[in-house]
């Protein structure tokens, strides 16, 4: 199921990337134009809007500040964990960097 889901994405950025009319598409109705495109329902969560933005730019870095984690709700490896009661951010490494890939690369200490 989850295999099938993550193909479903890739088939939809493919499309962007490769027709700007099905992008257009995208960015004006994200949830017709994937439904159209793969044939799946997109289910979306009550009081939630699906938001496509269009990162394609090469001459830009993007960044996207996501929605702050429910930590309350949030299930820790025991790593992490550890890491946590040691005062250690070890929960940050590998979450910043897969968001903001580009912007690390730019950033002179």
């Amino acid at each position: 199921m989850e295999q099938r889901k993550q193909e479903i994405i890739e088939k939809i950025i493919s499309k962007a990337w490769e027709d700007v009319n099905y992008r257009k598409e995208l960015l004006t109705d994200p949830i017709k134009a994937i439904e159209k495109l793969t044939g799946v329902k997109v289910a979306i969560p009550e009081g939630k809007t699906l938001v496509v933005n269009d990162q394609t730019d090469k001459s830009k870095i993007y960044v996207n500040i996501p929605a702050e984690p429910e930590i309350e709700n949030m299930e820790l490896s025991e790593e992490q964990l550890e890491a946590v009661a040691g005062g250690g951010h070890q929960i940050w490494g590998n979450f910043v960097v897969s968001l903001f890939p580009n912007l690390k690369d730019c950033i002179t200490i």
